[in-house]
């Protein structure tokens, strides 16, 4: 089924919340990514505690988290500029093929006792590279898929799958981890990749338009990054996002400091924490899956579940109980999903079709290019005051920031919608698509 064909009439509730698999090239990516994603999480699991197992380090944990995301705020824009000019399918295969290799050569330096925290800061770095190109093609490559109307709901459904991921990924690590070491998680990651590259090459996809670009890439990138900053909502969107990557994110490297020292649960304690995340992610996800009304509205969920994130890291921070504290990384999971999907959704719905790479790219340097600086100083600030404190700090930035957005949204409201409405004159889209789009940064009363 191609992404313009019409949905069945009074869809059941399933349906409505599964209806972005109607269509087929998102079913094969769909299915990729659900065996892809839980090799994924086991290899962030394994590495993250193959870095504390050799060194004994939150500082060091934080450079390893540094190492493998700086390159996103790097060169992210510039895989926004390569998205937009080239066919994102091919793309994809080829990022998707360089992680695969990475992926094996840590495998087989771990399995054969070769590895060292330096081997891992540069393939970690080198993944980082590959996903700066991978997530903005990633990100505009869905509307190919799906086309605009179902676009929220695939969001959601990636963001489900990409969470479930973590509450399997993570369980399994743990055990392995726990019985035969790291190095098999690698391996099983690596593998994992040839279920994502299978689906891409079994696509049938229609010829999409693409603009001849005849300015120079440098120009090209200036052109997205002036549309970024010249669109105000997009541009609140994206500094909130950015402040949660980097005050509120950072938890996740600290991870194995709360599992072992303050936990008291090992390898397997650091797997059930990271699936518990996942838990409450595959809720909120699911959640927006179902959603009705299109975008109308998601502003005021932004907000909340931003605040909601740092409010629940804060009590974490505070917990000494295992199961207490995995039962609050269960809404900590939620809100940072619904935060990052709604704030997906809206900016995909107020950019044209010819930028989409480009400002996905600035999604992606606020979303995986903060994390980095966050993980850094987390380490650092955690090395001296410790790891709870150092939460909980982020946690309180990320509530603060919260209700500065909140706070003006009002204001975002007119000028959403005069973008949504000059991207309807543009491309046509229903009026109904775009009166929601219009109202999407203004909470329901």
């Amino acid at each position: 089924m191609n992404a313009g064909e019409p949905a069945a009439s009074a869809p059941s509730a399933r349906a409505f919340v599964f209806r972005a698999l109607r269509h087929r090239n998102f079913r094969l990516f769909f299915s990729g990514q659900l065996i892809s994603l839980v090799g994924t999480w086991m290899q962030s699991v394994a590495q993250s505690w193959l870095a504390y197992r050799l060194t004994g380090s939150a500082a060091m944990l934080g450079l390893v988290g540094f190492a493998g995301q700086i390159p996103a705020f790097l060169l992210a824009p510039a895989g926004g500029v390569v998205a937009d000019r080239f066919d994102k399918r091919r793309l994809l295969v080829a990022t998707q093929g360089a992680s695969m290799v990475l992926a094996l050569v840590l495998a087989g330096l771990t399995l054969a006792g070769r590895v060292n925290v330096h081997l891992i800061l540069l393939l970690a770095s080198m993944l980082g590279l590959v996903n700066a190109f991978d997530v903005p093609v990633r990100q505009a490559f869905v509307v190919e898929m799906v086309g605009r109307e179902d676009l929220l709901n695939a969001i959601a459904l990636n963001s489900s799958v990409f969470n479930g991921a973590r509450i399997v990924g993570p369980a399994i690590a743990g055990v392995l981890v726990a019985r035969v070491g790291e190095g098999w998680c690698f391996l099983v990651n690596g593998v994992s990749y040839l279920a994502v590259i299978a689906g891409l090459a079994a696509m049938r996809l229609a010829p999409v338009a693409r603009r001849r670009e005849h300015a120079p890439p440098l120009e090209s990138l200036r052109e997205g990054l002036r549309h970024v900053w010249g669109n105000r909502p997009v541009r609140a969107l994206l500094a909130l996002l950015g402040v949660v990557s980097l005050t509120g994110m950072p938890y996740v490297v600290l991870m194995p400091i709360f599992a072992d020292r303050i936990l008291h649960g090992g390898p397997r304690g650091l797997g059930l924490l990271m699936g518990a995340t996942g838990v409450g992610a595959l809720v909120g996800a699911l959640t927006l899956a179902g959603r009705r009304g299109g975008i109308r509205g998601l502003g005021g969920w932004v907000a909340g579940s931003a605040a909601g994130l740092g409010l629940f890291l804060v009590a974490f921070s505070q917990s000494t109980r295992f199961w207490l504290s995995a039962a609050l990384l269960v809404p900590v999971g939620l809100c940072m999903m619904v935060e990052m999907a709604a704030s997906n959704t809206v900016i995909q719905s107020l950019v044209p079709d010819a930028l989409r790479g480009r400002v996905m790219a600035a999604y992606a340097m606020m979303f995986l290019g903060m994390a980095p600086f966050g993980a850094l100083f987390a380490g650092a600030v955690a090395a001296r005051i410790g790891a709870p404190p150092t939460v909980a700090i982020g946690g309180a930035a990320c509530a603060l920031a919260a209700l500065v957005f909140w706070r003006r949204l009002g204001p975002l409201r007119e000028e959403a919608r005069q973008i949504v409405v000059a991207l309807q004159a543009a491309g046509g889209e229903p009026a109904e698509q775009a009166s929601g789009a219009a109202s999407s940064l203004v909470p329901r009363g």
